[in-house]
């Protein structure tokens, strides 16, 4: 799945799409980012070494993830928490993060969902995430 095909489950837009492609099979998927050297959060962070600041890779787990959840028109997933979330090593400009996303645990209306962020096949960040789906307002 394409860029465009994600803008149909997920809300978000640029600068805050952080997702480029997606597969999804069961209740696993794998999600990717490229980190182009633009984006806002670079900025200043840091102004000759940038790194990717860690709530981005949480918000990028957070994107990917969430694809995993059973949302259509009507109700929209929600990032609920965040647990145990680990950043092994840096991420940099030019780095394609792929994203390895799978659900453990459903209660609806909460679903559980641990994902791991790996460049180069090395571990960036893990963590275990949380979500709800809501009626949209």
């Amino acid at each position: 799945m394409e860029r465009e095909e994600i803008k149909k489950i997920l809300p978000h837009r640029e600068p805050m799409l952080l997702v480029d492609r997606v597969e999804i099979k069961d209740d696993t998927c794998i999600g990717e980012y490229t980190v182009t050297g633009e984006e806002f959060f670079l900025k200043g962070h840091f102004p000759d070494n940038p790194v990717v600041p860690g709530v981005m890779l949480c918000e990028m787990m957070g994107q990917s993830s969430c694809l995993l959840v059973e949302a259509d028109g009507e109700f929209i997933p929600y990032f609920t928490k965040m647990d145990n979330v680990k950043f092994k090593k840096p991420v940099k400009p030019n780095d394609t993060i792929v994203f390895k996303s799978q659900i453990t645990k459903v209660k609806k209306p909460f679903y559980f969902i641990t994902c791991k962020g790996y460049v180069n096949d090395v571990l960036c960040v893990s963590g275990d995430l949380s979500f709800a789906i809501m009626k949209k307002e």
